[in-house]
């Protein structure tokens, strides 16, 4: 009998859909597939599914801060 896997142990970054990176930025799903699809907010692409790395929404939500 094998012993169960733990993925999340392994994995370091979440795949976030669209409607996670649109409730994060507090803007509409369209908006974050168009930011998606146009390359603008770093993703992947799993088959037809784009996907955004939690990592580099951070990242790409601080290089995108402006100081006041």
């Amino acid at each position: 009998m094998s012993t169960p896997i733990d993925i999340g142990s392994q994995i370091d970054t979440q795949l976030l859909k669209a409607q996670r990176v649109a409730e994060t930025l507090d803007i509409s799903k369209s908006k974050a597939y168009q930011l998606m699809q146009s390359g603008t907010i770093p993703t992947i692409r799993i088959g037809r599914s784009l996907r955004v790395p939690s990592k580099a929404l951070t990242r790409w939500i601080e290089e995108n801060t402006k100081a006041a």
